[in-house]
């Protein structure tokens, strides 16, 4: 699905040398590498303030603590997600409210989001997903409307850049009261093992993000908050570090795959390819189509057979895991939900278009369909 040895291959030189050269400093935790980082990674999104820490699920949960939100609490969060949005809420005590997505995005909505609006709502969580976003104006005047903050899970959309109507660009990450992101080694932007980061413009917030992800101290031996233990290593940092500078080349790339399939894919007619709002760019983390005549597992088995890699994100939604039942009635039902659990497909898309054997995987679909 991804090739990161080629990718590796081409920086090889330049990752080898600066984790040698941390190793040998002797600074692993917390070293100069990841103040580097954070300040060039706060460049690259245009944010004030980027907090390092372990990983992704780590970032949604530091975000929660961050806000002050409370166990009892409502977070709207999308069912058609990875596991870490909604879990990231529960480990807290937080109820995650499950709502539906669009069925031709992928993502929520603010028409989807307002029905499920109570009392007890504190929050909002978009999820950028696959690499494009969400659209984000309208969950944005909902959360001026209802007093909600925002919460965006970009560990799939790092790179992507929204358009308000007012014809403003910003990074998704960015948008919101607070973003995170994952830097796990198939994603983006990803390390040579786990990571993380959370975003914000407000300097309080960013206060208590680092207090949280640092044992509440600001000082060694002075603890302000009750926090965790969550960060981002030197030897993750240099290695980010050195690919994020060919973060736009990478998304380029993946973006350049996307167009071929589509322009590959265009007549068939049990396809649907990505649809993207005119909003939002894409940087194409997944490249999921749509099989509308219900052929999705036999698409699966024949590329299988072919020595295709594929994947189905997501094969489960979030309220029937078992994780999750408390939190929803037996009969709770999405239908977008459900109907994208059984029609997605997701095709290997990354940034070494040469090694991607792209001509190969389309001739073979394009059979499947003759």
């Amino acid at each position: 699905m991804v090739d990161l040895m080629g990718q590796y291959s081409k920086i090889k030189d330049q990752i080898d040398k600066n984790i040698i050269n941390t190793i040998n400093s002797g600074k692993l935790i917390n070293g100069p590498i990841v103040k580097e980082f954070s300040q060039n990674l706060s460049k690259f999104l245009d944010v004030n303030y980027v907090i390092p820490c372990a990983n992704g699920t780590d970032a949604l949960q530091i975000a929660f603590m961050a806000l002050e939100l409370q166990p009892g609490d409502e977070v709207i969060c999308p069912a058609w997600t990875y596991v870490a949005t909604a879990e990231a809420a529960a480990i807290l005590g937080l109820i995650p409210v499950m709502c539906d997505v669009d069925s031709d995005t992928f993502n929520i909505t603010a028409d989807l989001i307002e029905p499920l609006i109570t009392k007890k709502t504190k929050a909002i969580v978009p999820v950028h997903l696959y690499g494009q976003s969400c659209d984000m104006e309208p969950i944005k005047n909902l959360g001026k409307k209802y007093d909600l903050k925002i919460i965006e899970d970009n560990a799939q959309a790092i790179g992507c850049k929204y358009t308000f109507n007012n014809g403003k660009t910003i990074s998704t990450g960015t948008i919101g009261d607070i973003g995170t992101t994952s830097f796990y080694p198939s994603k983006n932007l990803g390390a040579y093992g786990d990571g993380g980061a959370i975003f914000t413009n407000n300097e309080k917030l960013a206060e208590k993000i680092f207090l949280a992800a640092n044992h509440g101290q600001n000082k060694r031996y002075h603890h302000k908050i009750i926090g965790c233990n969550s960060r981002l290593d030197s030897i993750q940092a240099e290695i980010l570090n050195i690919k994020l500078k060919y973060l736009s080349e990478y998304n380029s790339n993946r973006e350049e795959m996307a167009k071929n399939y589509n322009m590959a894919f265009k007549n068939i007619e049990y396809l649907q390819t990505p649809k993207v709002i005119k909003n939002s760019t894409h940087v194409y983390h997944q490249y999921t189509l749509k099989i509308l005549n219900n052929k999705r597992d036999q698409l699966k088995e024949y590329l299988s057979e072919n020595g295709i890699p594929s994947m189905i994100y997501y094969p489960i939604p979030l309220y029937k895991q078992l994780a999750f039942k408390k939190y929803v009635s037996d009969d709770f039902y999405l239908p977008n939900t459900e109907n994208l659990a059984k029609s997605v497909i997701s095709l290997p898309i990354h940034s070494e278009i040469e090694n991607s054997n792209q001509d190969y995987i389309i001739e073979k679909i394009l059979n499947f369909y003759k």
